[in-house]
């Protein structure tokens, strides 16, 4: 398919038909697993593919730990763990399913750890959408009323009380301050207490495309860390404060989000990924794969290459290079189970565009 610019027009076309624009939050990128590179070599980062065979998405996530040594060995000393899908908004075509986060949760509860859910969810339509328009709040009633019901919508609340884990509301609550180490947009960024308190944070997204981050997987999905309550939802004011600082495709927010925070494992639902103008607004794929790793960065390159998208052109990717971040390469990675080139599709690339070119007609208005 034909790669062609996307104008303003369009662009808002598609997020209304998506009902939320909102996905279009970025998401950080962390120094958590990523050690510089060694010239005398050092041990390269795992990630681990395993294929869904006849739908059975749990079996495929269990093959995926255990193709990493383990729940004992991905969460060794880590006793609170927070699970963090990717529910941008109500829909289950563009969201993280329940399946992944339960098989995920029960091996971590069996292995003895105190798990939680945590989500901070961009939009929803009929609270901070309506008649067409996405708007950006702060509004605290506004947040958890959207947040209770997406997570009910989406089978979470029913979910969690299964499973016995606290579901926990990121927009909202007691707040602390974390500092950025070498923060490219924020010194500072304001964080849901839980956060600070866990031992280790798994980003659980859905393989998408982005139409400002070209591809969504386990650091992009840490834009739903930003509370609302501080930063507005749908996370506009953060990309506004970003871009000032010359964020490339929303890398610079990733990246600072993922260094304010803990995480240490990336399980990415492949089982249906979205191509072209993601992360609400595309078409549906079968992939049928589940991606892991303990390195944020690396497990994000080996998705984008099952995707059919090249690192290079991933501007998250290429800012958290510039940043000294490691791997460089597919080549410096360790990839155990299926190999890439046996469970790779190409799919259809965004009509990617600039947060400048839409931000003053996306997301503007304040529901006050």
């Amino acid at each position: 398919m034909k790669h062609k610019d996307l104008s303003r027009r369009e662009f808002l076309e598609i997020t209304t038909k998506a009902v939320v624009g909102a996905a279009i939050a970025p998401m950080a990128l962390s120094v958590v697993g990523c050690s510089p590179t060694d010239p005398a070599g050092i041990e390269k980062p795992i990630v681990s593919i395993a294929r869904i065979q006849n739908d059975n998405i749990g079996a495929a996530v269990e093959e995926a730990i255990d193709l990493l040594g383990g729940i004992d060995t991905v969460a060794k000393d880590k006793e609170r763990i927070m699970l963090k899908p990717n529910l941008v908004a109500e829909s289950p075509t563009y969201t993280t399913k329940r399946e992944v986060i339960q098989t995920l949760a029960q091996l971590m509860i069996d292995a003895g750890k105190d798990v939680s859910i945590g989500e901070g969810s961009a939009a929803a339509a009929g609270f901070n959408v309506t008649g067409g328009v996405t708007y950006r709040t702060s509004r605290q009633d506004i947040l958890d009323a959207m947040q209770q019901y997406v997570f009910e919508q989406l089978g979470y609340t029913e979910l969690a009380t299964a499973l016995g884990v606290p579901l926990i509301n990121l927009h909202s609550g007691d707040m602390v301050n974390v500092p950025v180490p070498d923060g490219l947009a924020f010194e500072e960024i304001t964080l849901h207490h839980a956060l600070d308190e866990i031992d280790l944070l798994c980003s659980v997204p859905m393989m998408k495309t982005h139409v400002l981050a070209t591809v969504t997987l386990g650091m992009k999905n840490l834009i739903g860390a930003y509370p609302g309550t501080a930063y507005c939802s749908v996370r506009a004011c953060v990309h506004d404060q970003a871009a000032q600082a010359g964020s490339p495709g929303i890398a610079y927010e990733i990246i600072d989000m993922v260094r304010a925070n803990k995480l240490g494992l990336t399980v990415v639902d492949g089982y249906m990924a979205m191509e072209g103008d993601g992360p609400t607004g595309g078409t549906l794929a079968k992939m049928d794969v589940i991606i892991a790793g303990t390195n944020p960065l690396a497990t994000d390159m080996v998705a984008a290459e099952v995707m059919g998208i090249g690192p290079s052109i991933v501007p998250t990717f290429t800012a958290a290079h510039a940043a000294g971040m490691t791997p460089e390469k597919i080549d410096d990675i360790e990839i155990r189970g299926a190999a890439i080139s046996t469970v790779q599709r190409i799919l259809v690339r965004p009509n990617v565009v600039t947060w400048e070119s839409i931000s003053d007609s996306w997301g503007v208005q304040e529901l006050t």
